[in-house]
């Protein structure tokens, strides 16, 4: 997979995948999730990243988190949080084998309205697992802190969410606004954020390209497929 954001310096924002191996179950009962939760917010602490949005799904977890120049690094915070967590796991289940799956998959998104859409397709995942009908029902989210002004000790609130209004109501309104707009492209940005490695103006791509001499978006493997024409 690719390793661009295992390079890349402190003071960026990243949209984290990690899945359960061979896509196993990671979360058995509330008692699991909540202890992710929990190791979560000891990370927090101890790395001084920020945890913009996130949400935990049974088979895997999706973060979109900062990290800071007076913190760790990305490669410290997701080896603490995952060996922790399948410790956690292989104890009280008596797991054996690999518990992950790969290593996690990163992406670098701008800090702009970019963050917002991410953000929102991360909320999304419970409708597209056909868990839910409304993101609000889903617990294990962020997306409540947004939308409707939920306590919850692991999620800080981005500027970017806060330019929506400078009225509180006026702000959750408008983010419930936008994740029902981006429903419909839900699917949709699934298959993009499959392929990115950077996500951003085309602006920030390129200068992302450049700086960290990668590509943004994952080509796929094998040989490219000839034209009907080709070799005629």
């Amino acid at each position: 997979m690719p390793r661009t954001a295992r390079i890349a310096p402190k003071e960026h924002i990243y949209h984290i995948l990690t899945r359960g191996n061979n896509r196993q179950d990671i979360f058995k009962d509330e008692k699991d999730y909540q202890k992710y939760i929990e190791i979560l917010l000891r990370y927090k602490e101890r790395y001084k990243f920020r945890l913009y949005h996130y949400v935990l799904m049974k088979n895997h977890v999706h973060l979109v988190l900062e990290t800071t120049e007076k913190g760790g690094g990305l490669s410290e915070i997701m080896k603490g949080i995952n060996l922790s967590y399948a410790q956690h796991f292989k104890n009280r289940y008596k797991h054996i084998g690999h518990f992950w799956q790969d290593r996690y998959k990163s992406i670098i998104i701008s800090k702009d309205d970019y963050l917002l859409a991410c953000g929102s397709y991360v909320e999304l995942n419970p409708l597209r697992a056909k868990i839910v009908e409304e993101p609000k029902d889903y617990r294990w989210s962020s997306y409540n802190v947004y939308a409707y002004g939920k306590e919850d000790k692991i999620t800080d609130e981005h500027p970017i969410y806060k330019g929506l209004s400078k009225d509180e109501t006026e702000r959750k309104k408008k983010y419930r606004e936008l994740v029902k707009g981006m429903i419909k492209e839900k699917d949709a940005m699934k298959g993009e954020m499959d392929r990115k490695v950077v996500y951003g103006s085309e602006d920030f791509i390129r200068e992302t390209e450049k700086k960290y001499k990668v590509e943004a978006v994952i080509k796929p493997k094998g040989r490219p497929r000839k034209s009907k024409n080709e070799g005629k």
